[in-house]
């Protein structure tokens, strides 16, 4: 093969990943609930939000701007988009890193319409430049444009029409005061419960023509660590397992033998958060281990070990970060089926007795 052959090679296999990854986006995208009504769980945001949109559509106005706070894929796209749907008004997505300077930021709220929902995902990663225009066009629907350099420079003012802004954060502790204040409304986005997950697999099986039964929606529903963005991937998985290995049924057997190929353990570890722990305890004896000697340890880059595998497995109690560093608990130990070292005479015990 020649080497332009090659080159033809890897731009048609970079072309499958983008169909394929469009694909998924799509699929995700038609998964995602059109109304607070079809959106489960987070009861106490739901019944907070529907106060605010009702009333400001009985007051023929904009909505007042909403901060959504949580973890990864615990829907604050899909609230945004509701709350878009709700006001009968459209919506403009964009992110805090795509926002370098303040033009960039002016440009966006100059072409806004009247009512329009302006949703800024990751707000706390956006330039301070751009967040200093954003307090006053939040508070007064106006921004000043600079226009020349030095003593010849004039600001222009620019009148904006009211908009609504929906920032979502998975680290809300980074807003500085003065911009999480302009929030009229602020929703904190909860870890789902295994009941309302199996009511999200139901949902998304029904929309994706999956038949499953109760206990198969119970088992993906229990590995997804709390988030309806992986039970909704887990479940194409299965449904990809089940299809071409079973006669297309989700059942309990079914779907545990499905996530047993994909790495997902009962607990919802996959292989970066197990490589973590079997690093952890036999080459470290459990710890405490610095965080960077950790991820060297698994491959990874310390930032991946740390904001991917660390948050899940400090909330299931199988890992815990000290001064010292990571040390692991009895139930990662008994998790990996291992049994943890004994404390040497006239020693220390490890900080949970390990």
């Amino acid at each position: 093969m020649s080497p332009d052959d090659d080159s033809v090679g890897g731009g048609v296999d970079r072309l499958v990943g983008a169909v394929a990854d469009g694909e998924d986006l799509a699929v995700e995208a038609a998964l995602r609930p059109k109304d607070l009504g079809e959106f489960i769980g987070q009861r106490r945001v739901r019944e907070q939000l529907d106060l605010v949109l009702r009333a400001a559509r009985a007051r023929g106005g904009t909505a007042d701007h909403v901060l959504l706070s949580g973890s990864p894929g615990l829907g604050k796209t899909t609230l945004s988009m509701i709350i878009a749907a709700e006001m009968a008004a459209p919506i403009r997505i964009t992110s805090g890193p795509a926002i370098q300077h303040a033009g960039d930021l002016a440009a966006i709220l100059s072409s806004l319409a009247e009512g329009e929902v302006l949703f800024l995902d990751e707000i706390h990663r956006m330039s301070r430049p751009a967040e200093e225009m954003l307090y006053m066009a939040m508070e007064d629907f106006r921004v000043d444009v600079v226009v020349g350099k030095g003593p010849g420079a004039t600001a222009i003012p620019l009148e904006l029409p009211p908009f609504t802004l929906v920032g979502a954060t998975t680290r809300a502790g980074l807003l500085p005061p003065p911009l999480r204040d302009r929030f009229g409304f602020t929703g904190h986005m909860e870890f789902y419960e295994p009941a309302e997950l199996e009511r999200v697999v139901h949902r998304s099986a029904g929309l994706l023509g999956v038949e499953v039964t109760a206990e198969g929606a119970g088992e993906i529903a229990g590995r997804s660590r709390g988030t309806p963005r992986i039970a909704n991937r887990l479940l194409r998985r299965v449904r990809d397992y089940a299809q071409i290995r079973a006669d297309g049924v989700v059942t309990r057997e079914v779907a545990a033998s499905a996530l047993e190929v994909y790495e997902v353990d009962a607990l919802g570890l996959d292989r970066l958060d197990r490589a973590v722990l079997r690093a952890l305890l036999k080459l470290f004896g459990g710890g405490p281990v610095g965080l960077s000697t950790l991820a060297v340890a698994v491959g990874e880059e310390r930032e991946t070990v740390e904001e991917v595998a660390e948050p899940f497995l400090v909330r299931e109690g199988l890992l815990a970060r000290t001064p010292r560093g990571r040390v692991a608990t009895p139930a990662a130990w008994r998790h990996l089926g291992l049994t943890p070292p004994e404390a040497p005479p006239g020693g220390q015990p490890g900080l949970f007795g390990t």
